[in-house]
């Protein structure tokens, strides 16, 4: 498979990224992005242990802004600001 095909596959197919936050206190930390979940949760052991015991972690899969707007199916992506609209009326 020569380098063109390679970079056809790679447009069709969306790029996964996911980010690491850890919350201590009043302190928010975000790090990444990471090509795999296996890939954060490795990083997150190192970070841990300078963290107290009271951290907070969580990993995130990031989405692309258009990849958010196909799924509410709304053009301008704005799907829960008229949700919230509607509960005020």
């Amino acid at each position: 498979m020569g380098p063109d095909a390679l970079s056809v596959m790679a447009a069709q197919r969306p790029l996964a990224m996911y980010l690491l936050t850890i919350k201590e206190g009043l302190h928010t930390r975000h790090v990444g992005p990471y090509a795999s979940p296996k890939e954060a949760a490795e990083d997150l052991d190192r970070l841990l242990a300078s963290c107290s015991d009271r951290a907070h972690w969580q990993i995130h899969a990031l989405e692309s802004p258009a990849g958010l707007q196909k799924q509410e199916g709304h053009p301008g992506g704005r799907g829960a600001s008229a949700g919230v609209a509607g509960i005020a009326a």
